[in-house]
């Protein structure tokens, strides 16, 4: 019986090592090989699913990609971003995050299950948009100052809703109550349309979101906008002045949305994912849908996000601190 000889041990392994490099590279230049699944952290309708889908789309018309949507909505976007973070690191899973569940989460809860920094691999910037403070068209409150002025007469009458706990809507609210001086009851929703049903029945007086949520009910006279938090109008608003302009000098809050995926994605993956991503954004057809939306197009090399995450990580968390607002 012939044998092997100690020498062909490693002369076979290195063989084997060729080989399977090699099939990595015919892998990742075949990538993507099957569907790849967008996971939106909030319901179906809101601001955040409806720009996932416009751009992926187009990135899927453009390259000839299958982008499934996967809604997965709960505790302020983590459990879906949670779910990205630690599913197969291999490039078909990646999740459409924003400010609240990237920059906010990490402070807000005791124990989040995810860290952006450390278990994400930043893909790139897709858009950023202002919050606006919307009530009824059948409120009485025409105009901010009509707000705050109900506010102090009856303290915590007022109720405002968001999308969640720890959201940019609700770390900006506190923000404006207390530049205010008055103060609301907050009522967190799981996602947008919930709580604009409650807005529009009266259950609820005013919602706090950003503009691409609330923009087609704007728009169609169900909803009045009283403000936009973005220091300039926005340019789908022309005629809804910014909290400067309502008397909050400086007041600024605003929401970005960028692509991820698990941390330990292949970089050329991420390298192919970018391109993509950015190559939909610079169409004008994609930035009409989105400026439609009152979202503005960001884009940009995945350095670029995961900067952004880091340093929106540092400027809200000592906002959380500041409000002493926690969550398990």
């Amino acid at each position: 019986m012939r044998t092997s000889s100690p020498s062909s041990i490693p002369r076979r392994a290195a063989i084997g090592l060729a080989l399977l490099l090699s099939c990595g590279v015919s892998l990742a230049q075949g990538y993507p090989a099957r569907p790849i699944r967008l996971v939106v952290p909030f319901p179906p309708g809101g601001g955040t699913d409806i720009i996932a889908r416009e751009v992926a789309n187009k990135v899927a018309t453009s390259e000839g990609w299958t982008i499934v949507i996967d809604n997965k909505p709960g505790s302020g976007g983590n459990i879906g971003v949670d779910a990205a973070a630690k599913a197969n690191p291999d490039g078909y899973t990646l999740v459409l995050g924003q400010t609240s569940n990237l920059a906010i989460n990490p402070t807000l809860y005791a124990k989040l299950p995810y860290d952006p920094v450390k278990d994400l691999a930043a893909v790139g910037l897709v858009a950023s948009a202002p919050l606006v403070l919307v009530v009824s068209a059948a409120s009485p409150y025409k105009k901010l100052a009509d707000v705050v002025a109900a506010a102090k007469a009856k303290p915590t009458a007022l109720n405002y809703a968001s999308s969640g706990n720890g959201t940019v809507a609700h770390l900006a609210t506190e923000q404006f109550q207390k530049a205010a001086g008055v103060q609301f009851t907050h009522v967190p929703y799981k996602g947008a349309s919930q709580g604009l049903t409650d807005l529009v029945g009266g259950q609820i007086q005013m919602y706090i979101s950003s503009v691409p949520t609330l923009i087609a009910q704007i728009k169609s006279g169900q909803l009045r906008a009283l403000a936009v938090t973005s220091l300039q109008r926005n340019r789908d608003l022309p005629d809804v002045p910014t909290m400067a302009e309502s008397g909050y000098k400086d007041f600024e809050a605003v929401t970005w949305f960028g692509v991820a995926g698990p941390a330990a994605m292949p970089k050329d993956a991420v390298t192919k994912l970018n391109a993509a991503f950015n190559k939909a954004l610079a169409t004008p057809e994609v930035q009409k849908k989105l400026a439609a939306q009152g979202a503005e197009v960001m884009s940009g090399p995945p350095e670029k996000f995961a900067s952004l995450i880091r340093t929106d990580g540092v400027r809200w968390g000592a906002v959380v601190k500041v409000s002493g607002i926690k969550l398990d």
